[in-house]
């Protein structure tokens, strides 16, 4: 509390100096400026320059009891001024200009007015003024406070809102605790990782029982690092930590420790731990933390650098002689190779938990928990879905289902079918499809046969992969594609499989030489994945009988490749490196040369398919390869405005589908109007019976009671007389 109050008298002075300087500065300028040019004399004075014709003009206005009088010279008088910022005293200066006071009284009046009709003086009035002090208020104070107003939007952007916005607080945190109550997300909301989730159920149980870990001698750990790649969840189980252990969850990036002032990211650092600390057991969450992290040494400020200076002040927080009882830091990154060693160490974060790539069950679960609030339609199976997505992470599947979602939006629909998946697919992995783009028929026929290529050295060669679905349909940068998914989820790869899938690569390349014995450029990319394949077969995998079973190169190294840093091995093993991965890549290229030519007649059937549909699934794929002819149920497009060629096209049909949709609505309510109708006809008609009835029962009963004075009762004469 004192620290604020301190802080905020400091504020006060300061602002209160730079108001007396900047008020100085324009008494001194407008002093000097008003010194020059006119003269305060006395009403002898006035009356003595009026007598001696040395007044010009001059305008009589009545103020507070006496009339104040300002004049111009004919000539320059001297004029004698004292000022407190000179040091000789007096200065003389000449004056245009003088002003006065005059007593309201007939004798002053009157002498004043003769001396001016004497001389042909011009003499005005001006009517008194009610609100002078005013004006001159917003004359002096209003640019004085837009001045100030200037001046602190500047120290604001200068600071880059630092310290919640306020001027001269750069080394405030601005990480403030997250509400429990707010904070929905739980463990059950985080899908997929049934692992991860049990490392950090021990962190949620230490902050809420301490005890039952202090007991044992136990030490919770004081730092628990998510690593992994970029949308697999790590930001998300964080929040589900802070949700399910209920206690203050401080969360910051490691970019907002850092800015253009020195020492601001090691102050914002001791003053985010110490409000953790004041408010104990709390977490603190630092999100990509390699901004601050990285290793130190390698900055151009020879190691002593602003982000270094941070770093260190975070490895003090996290284990230093302070220590940090009661506060856990959880980070993540999904670059930890980058980060330093000291920050990586038992004691500051002692658990690193590698939240990676979902495995098939994962993905259905992930996709379980996305389509909570998706109608999806009955067609649409989740655990295939997640056999057709190897790779993805959550946000990719989350995105997947907004696309489908999006897609049934489009399509008029209630619920999103399998065909909408398919087609969210097909853009989560290509992009969007460009039905319009003008091709050529030799480029289609090139095109339909480059990706048969790919479908039929696949479907030879389909231990590991499974051809899912080959199109023509250009999407992104493609001009087709062919979708080869693994049978299962492999964590690892074979030398086999590795060759089927180079061989799988050649195949479209190898087609276009068959056929059309020609090369286009369509194969560049086939050509690029081949060789990865190969190099890492090489360099990595030991798979080499010349190389050896050594590793040359890794991620890293590629890396530093990439910036043009010479690799660590010699010019000879370099060259032996590239006839090895020229070697397997041309036993690729003879192997889809050798099923292709044996299998023309299938290529040649499932090419001129692909002129005809442009799009084949997996069950099309293999009617194709078995009977040579399509399935007898078609997957006909339903949605026409997908076909058109122009945005013109596209809209005139949604728009038609959007007019036949509005006419059923109308129809239907129509019909439902014409039923309530019906039936508040029908409903009258049999009021109208009831009362026509109840009028024949009045009716009969007076007859039964004139019957009764003239005639004996017989029941079969009157049938209501059983009623009365």
């Amino acid at each position: 509390m004192n620290n604020r109050k301190n802080g905020l008298f400091r504020n006060s002075l300061f602002y209160i100096v730079i108001f007396l300087l900047v008020m100085g500065v324009i008494y001194f300028f407008q002093g000097n400026n008003s010194s020059s040019q006119s003269q305060e004399i006395q009403s002898s004075e006035f009356i003595h320059q009026l007598k001696e014709n040395n007044v010009k003009n001059f305008a009589v206005q009545p103020s507070g009891g006496v009339y104040k009088v300002t004049g111009t010279y004919r000539k320059a008088q001297e004029a004698k001024t004292q000022t407190g910022f000179t040091l000789g005293g007096n200065t003389s200066s000449k004056v245009t200009n003088f002003s006065t006071a005059v007593l309201q009284n007939n004798s002053s009046v009157t002498e004043v007015t003769r001396y001016a009709r004497d001389h042909n003086v011009k003499m005005n009035t001006k009517p008194e003024e009610s609100s002078g002090f005013w004006v001159n208020m917003l004359v002096y104070v209003l640019p004085l406070l837009a001045f100030i107003f200037f001046f602190y939007m500047m120290m604001g952007q200068a600071g880059q809102g630092g310290g919640n916005g306020k001027v001269m607080n750069f080394g405030k945190s601005k990480a403030k605790p997250t509400d429990s109550k707010e904070n929905k997300v739980r463990f059950t909301d985080v899908a997929g990782e049934e692992e991860e989730k049990q490392e950090l159920v021990e962190v949620v149980e230490f902050l809420k029982d301490p005890r039952k870990f202090v007991s044992l001698g136990a030490r919770i750990p004081s730092g628990v690092l998510l690593e992994g790649p970029p949308g697999t969840g790590k930001t998300l189980l964080a929040e589900a930590v802070a949700g399910e252990a209920g206690v203050p969850f401080y969360s910051i990036s490691g970019s907002d420790f850092v800015e253009m002032f020195v020492g601001v990211g090691a102050s914002r650092v001791r003053d985010l731990f110490e409000q953790a600390k004041k408010n104990a057991p709390s977490i603190i969450f630092i999100d990509e933390i390699d901004a601050v992290g990285r290793r130190r040494g390698a900055g151009m400020g020879g190691g002593h650098d602003e982000r270094e200076q941070t770093l260190n002040q975070l490895l003090v927080e996290m284990d230093g002689f302070t220590g940090n009882e009661g506060v856990i830091v959880m980070a993540a990154t999904n670059r930890s190779d980058v980060l330093d060693p000291a920050l990586l160490r038992p004691g500051r974060f002692d658990r690193k938990i590698l939240v990676g790539r979902p495995d098939v069950n994962g993905r259905e679960a992930i996709l379980k928990v996305h389509s909570r609030n998706k109608p999806l339609a009955n067609d649409v199976d989740l655990k295939e879905i997640a056999k057709q997505t190897p790779g993805f992470v959550g946000a990719d599947l989350e995105n997947l289902l907004n696309e489908g979602a999006l897609l049934a939006a489009r399509r008029n629909k209630t619920k999103i079918d399998a065909s909408d998946i398919d087609e969210a697919e097909d853009r989560v992995i290509a992009g969007p499809a460009k039905r319009n783009r003008v091709i050529s028929k030799t480029e289609r026929e090139t095109v339909a046969y480059h990706e048969a290529g790919h479908t039929v050295v696949g479907l030879v060669l389909n231990d590991a992969r499974v051809v899912h679905k080959v199109t023509i349909v250009p999407r992104g940068r493609a001009g087709g594609y062919a979708i080869m998914l693994p049978r299962e989820d492999q964590m690892l790869m074979s030398k086999k499989d590795a060759k089927e899938q180079m061989a799988g690569l050649m195949g479209g390349r190898t087609a276009e030489e068959i056929i059309f014995h020609s090369e286009s450029s369509g194969a560049s990319n086939d050509f690029e994945q081949a060789t990865q394949i190969a190099r890492a077969m090489v360099t990595q995998y030991g798979m080499s009988e010349k190389v050896g079973t050594v590793a040359l190169e890794n991620a890293q190294s590629q890396q530093q490749a990439a910036y043009g840093q010479m690799p660590t091995y010699s010019q000879a093993t370099a060259a032996t490196i590239d006839a090895e991965v020229r070697r397997l890549t041309n036993e690729a290229h003879e192997t889809a040369t050798k099923i292709l030519s044996e299998h023309r007649e299938q290529h040649k059937i499932i090419a001129e398919a692909l002129l005809k549909y442009e799009t084949l699934d997996e069950k099309q794929i293999l009617s194709l390869w078995k009977t040579g002819e399509m399935p007898d149920k078609q997957n006909d497009n339903e949605f026409p405005s997908e076909k058109a060629a122009t945005f013109e096209q596209s809209k005139k049909e949604l728009e038609r589908r959007e007019a036949e949709r509005q006419a059923k609505i109308q129809d239907k309510q129509d019909k439902t109007e014409k039923t309530v109708q019906e039936s508040d006809d029908i409903q009258s008609d049999s009021e109208n019976g009831q009362k026509s009835d109840q009028n024949d029962s009045d009716k009969g009963g007076s007859d039964k009671g004139n019957s009764d004075q003239t005639h004996t009762d017989d029941p079969s004469d009157h049938p209501d007389d059983g009623e009365d």
